[in-house]
């Protein structure tokens, strides 16, 4: 176990972590995500701990990890979240943290589309909406509402970092290759280049694998260019 341990550590830390051009801040966003949306709570801990040396803010951290709610499910958020907020309190944090909450129930959906158009242009959404048919209609109002409505417009983190850490819980989730290519016009869309989507997908490898790296480069490379 231990000779393990130190293979994964020197690939991260000599390999992994000396690659693309992540502020380290953003590097343990990711981690916090990624093992949230892999529901290996066990670890979540550790990142913690890791966030909080480099300067993510306990705001920060919870954010990373709610963010993961609409993709990865509310069960592995909330363990995840639950997690955190011991680690934090035994880092001696001051608990419960200040809602970020910024919608209301009546604003919930014009300011969740509102960030739709922002990520991916208000002709292809309202497009969804007008192809959606009557039985599926609740799935757009689901997206836009709740997805998008009650969690990107949420403080703590910026539209462009929210982007950024969807795009690494789709790559770690896998199998969801449509949204994946989806999210990564959507990062384009808010800034975050090429070269960010290769560097976020590279770092989340010791934890994702290589299939699932390899599946995402790929989606990089069609909606991105070579």
């Amino acid at each position: 176990m231990d000779e393990l341990r130190q293979i994964i550590s020197a690939f991260q830390a000599e390999e992994v972590n000396l690659y693309g051009n992540l502020p380290q801040k953003i590097k343990r966003l990711i981690s916090l995500a990624v093992v949230t949306a892999l529901g290996t709570q066990n670890r979540i801990p550790e990142e913690v701990k890791r966030a909080l040396r480099v300067g993510v803010t306990p705001e920060e951290i919870a954010e990373a990890i709610v963010q993961c709610t609409p993709y990865a499910g509310s069960a592995r958020a909330l363990e995840a979240l639950d997690e955190a907020e011991r680690t934090m309190s035994d880092q001696g944090i001051q608990l419960p943290l200040k809602s970020r909450e910024t919608v209301t129930k009546d604003t919930r959906l014009k300011q969740g589309l509102a960030a739709q158009y922002a990520l991916f242009g208000k002709e292809n959404i309202d497009r969804n909406w007008q192809n959606a048919p009557p039985e599926l209609r609740h799935i757009q109002e689901y997206l836009s509402a709740y997805c998008f409505g009650d969690f990107y417009t949420r403080s703590g983190l910026d539209l462009q970092t929210r982007e950024l850490l969807t795009f690494c819980i789709l790559c770690t989730l896998g199998g969801c290759e449509p949204q994946l290519k989806a999210h990564i016009g959507g990062n384009l869309q808010v800034g975050n280049d090429r070269q960010t989507l290769l560097s976020a997908v590279t770092w989340c490898i010791p934890y994702i694998g290589f299939p699932r790296t390899l599946n995402a480069i790929s989606c990089i490379n069609e909606v991105a260019g070579k």
